[in-house]
């Protein structure tokens, strides 16, 4: 495999005719190496249209999903941000790039050992990476300008609200499959929250989401 002409092709011919045109993220998805990333077994599929197993019911999103949601956190550089879902890192490694700070969480220990190698392999600094169930986690309140979810839910647990600061930004998907939506909310007040859709999608479950406390927006 070529792998420089396949990343080429993945950019041009998937991600940016998804209506991914952010130079900084489509640069991003240039540079960090996707096919490190993917399990060895199928690395041949690193570039292609596809979501990629990787055991415990996970899946590798497809490269035309992660750059919607990289484009779509509207990231400025300086931003604390909370990866829910570490799954393999390459999207941990995107982010480590596009904002400030990045504190990722993994409720499966391989899945959190393997990101952790391969980010450590790669000299990836910015990142703090937990193992956990986020639902039992416990942050500040308004520790986070951005939380990332890469799983889905009915509804919005009550704590990433909690741990999102004012003006903040949640890009997570909602709904039942498989008609869900990704939706970026921002929190204009305490009480009020704007609502945008991004995308239709159809993505796992967040472990634990449906016994969850929720919030209305």
């Amino acid at each position: 495999m070529n792998l420089e002409q396949a990343r080429f092709n993945m950019i041009e011919q998937q991600v940016r005719t998804w209506d991914v045109l952010d130079s900084r993220v489509l640069d991003v998805m240039r540079e960090v190496p996707r096919e490190d990333f993917v399990p060895a077994r199928h690395r041949k599929l690193a570039f292609s249209d596809l979501r990629l197993p990787l055991g415990h019911d996970q899946y590798m999103m497809k490269p035309i999903e992660q750059g919607r949601l990289l484009q779509g956190l509207q990231l400025e550089g300086d931003e604390r941000l909370l990866e829910v879902g570490t799954g393999t890192g390459y999207l941990t490694a995107c982010l480590a790039q596009l904002a400030g700070q990045v504190t990722s969480i993994e409720i499966q220990p391989a899945l959190a050992d393997q990101a952790a190698q391969q980010l450590n392999a790669m000299q990836v600094s910015e990142v703090e990476l937990k193992q956990g169930d986020v639902l039992q986690a416990e942050f500040n309140d308004h520790a986070f300008d951005v939380i990332l979810v890469t799983a889905s839910a009915a509804q919005v647990p009550e704590c990433f609200a909690q741990w999102l600061r004012m003006g903040g930004r949640l890009l997570i998907a909602l709904g039942q499959s498989p008609a869900m939506q990704a939706v970026l909310l921002t929190r204009a007040t305490d009480q009020r929250w704007m609502t945008e859709s991004l995308f239709d999608t159809d993505i796992p479950r967040l472990i634990g989401a449906e016994d969850a406390p929720t919030f209305e927006f």
